[in-house]
């Protein structure tokens, strides 16, 4: 078996390394003592591709393999591990889960802008009292008409604070357990969404992690990512990606 990389897999990884090199490395010591969020250098990093790698190219991504995107993940982790904690959640689970799962619309809506670096992506399904087994969690979404209402607290969400688009899990059918988790597209700004504590780290202090309170926080039932049920399944895949 060869393990001799593409052309293409060298070109994306020589990219990734002078950008790292010359870019991300330069601040990352300050922003791990000041934890401020790298919002700048991954809005370049949309510019050069790297924040929706391997979404297709009609969703204006990368449309890079997975070898690819790991080398570039490692080339921004030399530099700044913090940086890279926020681009493997978006990439690996928030874009991969919405392209695999997601509707036509929900690929038009979220890929694009999550793809360019445009807005950040996080995924809360951990939470106070479960850790992160999905079957244990509280946090509950309750369909009226057309919208769905989500209440409880979610912790340790990478990029909390920072995400333009969170994927929630939560109980829409206690009695199917496992069965019975949906998952949500939760915008920033949903009235009755916050932002509650933010951990204050010993490492990765660049890269946010904080609770996410949901009071009656209303989304519509188009929001809903797959089918209701799906929750359990998504995180699966989430993770293993």
């Amino acid at each position: 078996m060869s393990f001799a990389l593409t052309d293409e897999q060298i070109m994306i990884q020589t990219m990734a390394r002078e950008f790292s090199r010359k870019v991300v490395a330069l601040t990352a010591a300050e922003r791990d003592r000041t934890k401020e969020f790298p919002s700048d250098n991954l809005k370049k990093m949309g510019e050069l591709g790297l924040m929706g790698m391997m979404v297709p190219f009609e969703y204006e991504g990368s449309g890079a393999d997975t070898v690819s995107y790991v080398l570039a993940l490692s080339e921004i982790a030399y530099s700044c591990a913090s940086t890279a904690v926020v681009m493997s959640v978006h990439n690996s689970i928030v874009c991969e889960s919405i392209y695999r799962l997601g509707s036509e619309e929900q690929k038009e809506r979220y890929l694009k802008p999550l793809a360019a670096g445009d807005i950040i992506g996080a995924f809360a399904m951990t939470e106070p009292h479960a850790g992160s087994d999905p079957v244990r969690q509280s946090t509950t979404a309750v369909r009226k008409g057309n919208e769905y209402i989500i209440n409880g607290t979610k912790r340790f969400t990478t990029s909390g604070r920072n995400a333009g688009l969170i994927i929630v899990t939560a109980i829409t059918d206690e009695a199917k357990r496992h069965h019975g988790i949906s998952a949500f597209l939760v915008e920033k700004g949903t009235p009755g969404f916050a932002v509650g504590n933010e951990e204050d780290k010993m490492g990765l202090r660049a890269s946010d992690t904080t609770d996410l309170i949901f009071n009656n926080c209303t989304v519509p039932v188009e929001n809903i990512l797959g089918e209701e049920g799906d929750g359990f399944k998504i995180a699966m895949i989430a993770l293993d990606s």
